[in-house]
Protein backbone atom coordinates (compact mmCIF):
# COMPACT_ATOMS: atom_id res chain seq x y z
CA UNK A 1 0.00 0.00 0.00
CA UNK A 2 1.43 3.02 -0.87
CA UNK A 3 2.02 6.17 1.33
CA UNK A 4 0.10 9.36 1.03
CA UNK A 5 1.05 11.88 0.01
CA UNK A 6 2.23 14.96 1.96
CA UNK A 7 0.27 18.33 0.96
CA UNK A 8 0.91 22.09 2.38
CA UNK A 9 -2.09 24.14 2.27
CA UNK A 10 -2.65 27.81 3.53
CA UNK A 11 -5.26 28.31 6.16
CA UNK A 12 -8.35 29.20 5.48
CA UNK A 13 -9.49 32.28 7.68
CA UNK A 14 -6.25 34.04 5.61
CA UNK A 15 -5.33 34.78 1.78
CA UNK A 16 -1.36 35.42 2.27
CA UNK A 17 0.68 33.69 4.73
CA UNK A 18 2.44 36.28 6.71
CA UNK A 19 6.50 36.63 6.36
CA UNK A 20 8.96 35.31 8.41
CA UNK A 21 12.27 34.87 8.76
CA UNK A 22 13.33 31.31 10.64
CA UNK A 23 16.86 31.27 12.99
CA UNK A 24 17.96 27.75 13.01
CA UNK A 25 20.47 27.82 16.46
CA UNK A 26 22.93 25.65 17.40
CA UNK A 27 21.27 24.13 20.14
CA UNK A 28 18.27 22.18 21.68
CA UNK A 29 15.83 24.15 23.79
CA UNK A 30 13.79 21.32 25.86
CA UNK A 31 10.96 23.57 26.66
CA UNK A 32 7.49 23.30 25.14
CA UNK A 33 5.68 25.22 27.06
CA UNK A 34 5.17 29.49 26.98
CA UNK A 35 7.69 31.88 26.55
CA UNK A 36 7.84 35.25 26.89
CA UNK A 37 8.44 37.35 23.77
CA UNK A 38 11.66 36.99 21.58
CA UNK A 39 12.55 40.42 22.19
CA UNK A 40 12.98 40.02 25.57
CA UNK A 41 16.19 37.39 25.36
CA UNK A 42 16.47 37.77 21.62
CA UNK A 43 17.99 41.38 19.65
CA UNK A 44 20.62 39.90 16.63
CA UNK A 45 22.32 43.09 14.86
CA UNK A 46 23.20 43.29 11.44
CA UNK A 47 26.84 44.65 11.13
CA UNK A 48 28.20 46.70 8.11
CA UNK A 49 29.66 43.73 6.01
CA UNK A 50 26.28 41.33 6.82
CA UNK A 51 27.39 39.48 9.85
CA UNK A 52 24.57 38.77 12.59
CA UNK A 53 25.65 38.88 15.88
CA UNK A 54 23.26 37.64 18.68
CA UNK A 55 23.75 36.39 22.07
CA UNK A 56 21.87 33.21 23.62
CA UNK A 57 21.93 32.56 26.92
CA UNK A 58 25.23 34.34 27.22
CA UNK A 59 27.15 32.60 24.35
CA UNK A 60 27.87 34.74 21.24
CA UNK A 61 26.13 33.91 18.14
CA UNK A 62 27.31 34.89 14.72
CA UNK A 63 24.57 34.18 11.70
CA UNK A 64 24.75 33.72 7.97
CA UNK A 65 22.09 35.03 6.06
CA UNK A 66 20.48 31.96 3.63
CA UNK A 67 18.37 33.48 0.68
CA UNK A 68 16.27 30.92 -1.28
CA UNK A 69 17.48 31.00 -4.94
CA UNK A 70 14.76 32.24 -7.41
CA UNK A 71 11.83 29.47 -7.92
CA UNK A 72 11.94 28.17 -4.39
CA UNK A 73 9.55 29.08 -1.48
CA UNK A 74 10.00 28.22 2.15
CA UNK A 75 7.37 27.90 4.31
CA UNK A 76 6.95 27.11 8.07
CA UNK A 77 4.27 24.47 8.19
CA UNK A 78 2.09 22.23 10.91
CA UNK A 79 -0.23 19.36 10.82
CA UNK A 80 -3.64 20.43 10.85
CA UNK A 81 -4.14 18.99 14.21
CA UNK A 82 -1.26 21.45 15.37
CA UNK A 83 -2.45 24.55 13.57
CA UNK A 84 -5.79 24.26 15.20
CA UNK A 85 -4.82 23.92 18.69
CA UNK A 86 -2.08 26.99 17.67
CA UNK A 87 -4.94 28.91 16.54
CA UNK A 88 -6.66 28.45 20.38
CA UNK A 89 -3.01 28.56 22.43
CA UNK A 90 -0.75 30.67 20.29
CA UNK A 91 1.72 30.51 22.73
CA UNK A 92 2.09 26.58 22.05
CA UNK A 93 3.51 26.05 18.95
CA UNK A 94 4.65 22.36 18.07
CA UNK A 95 7.53 21.50 16.75
CA UNK A 96 7.13 18.85 13.99
CA UNK A 97 11.31 16.96 14.21
CA UNK A 98 11.38 15.47 10.69
CA UNK A 99 14.25 12.81 11.72
CA UNK A 100 12.10 11.55 14.05
CA UNK A 101 9.22 11.18 11.98
CA UNK A 102 7.64 12.23 8.83
CA UNK A 103 4.42 13.73 9.01
CA UNK A 104 1.90 12.50 6.50
CA UNK A 105 -1.51 14.09 5.32
CA UNK A 106 -1.74 17.71 4.94
CA UNK A 107 0.30 20.54 7.01
CA UNK A 108 -1.24 24.03 6.88
CA UNK A 109 1.33 26.98 6.24
CA UNK A 110 1.91 29.19 8.92
CA UNK A 111 4.58 31.67 7.55
CA UNK A 112 6.02 31.98 4.15
CA UNK A 113 9.80 32.96 3.86
CA UNK A 114 12.65 33.81 1.40
CA UNK A 115 15.72 33.89 3.64
CA UNK A 116 16.65 32.15 6.66
CA UNK A 117 19.37 32.41 9.15
CA UNK A 118 21.78 29.67 10.08
CA UNK A 119 23.61 30.61 13.57
CA UNK A 120 27.07 28.93 14.52
CA UNK A 121 28.72 29.49 17.94
CA UNK A 122 31.40 32.78 18.07
CA UNK A 123 32.02 32.54 14.32
CA UNK A 124 29.64 32.45 11.41
CA UNK A 125 28.73 28.98 9.85
CA UNK A 126 31.31 27.58 6.65
CA UNK A 127 28.75 26.79 3.91
CA UNK A 128 31.00 23.30 3.47
CA UNK A 129 31.04 22.15 6.74
CA UNK A 130 27.70 23.27 8.15
CA UNK A 131 25.63 19.88 7.63
CA UNK A 132 22.86 22.46 7.62
CA UNK A 133 23.77 24.61 5.27
CA UNK A 134 25.01 21.64 2.92
CA UNK A 135 21.70 19.76 3.25
CA UNK A 136 19.77 23.39 2.00
CA UNK A 137 22.12 23.17 -0.73
CA UNK A 138 21.88 19.18 -1.63
CA UNK A 139 17.95 19.41 -1.43
CA UNK A 140 17.92 22.25 -3.30
CA UNK A 141 20.07 20.92 -6.26
CA UNK A 142 17.89 17.82 -5.77
CA UNK A 143 14.87 19.20 -6.43
CA UNK A 144 16.29 20.99 -9.58
CA UNK A 145 17.38 17.90 -10.65
CA UNK A 146 13.82 16.29 -10.31
CA UNK A 147 11.65 19.11 -11.18
CA UNK A 148 13.47 19.84 -14.64
CA UNK A 149 13.06 18.66 -17.78
CA UNK A 150 16.11 17.64 -20.21
CA UNK A 151 16.01 20.46 -23.23
CA UNK A 152 14.66 18.38 -26.65
CA UNK A 153 17.29 16.85 -28.69
CA UNK A 154 17.58 19.07 -31.80
CA UNK A 155 16.01 17.34 -35.08
CA UNK A 156 18.08 16.45 -38.10
CA UNK A 157 15.78 17.05 -40.77
CA UNK A 158 17.20 16.55 -44.34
Amino acid sequence: MSQPMLSLQLAKSSGNAPKATPHLLPCRIHHNGPAEPAQSFWEPTVGDDGTRTAYFRGRKLQGKAVTLPAGCRGVVAATSAAAQEQSRRPEEAEVIDLDAEMPQGTLQVQAEFDEMVVWGHEAAVDGAADPYLRGVDEWLALADKIHSYPAPAASKEK
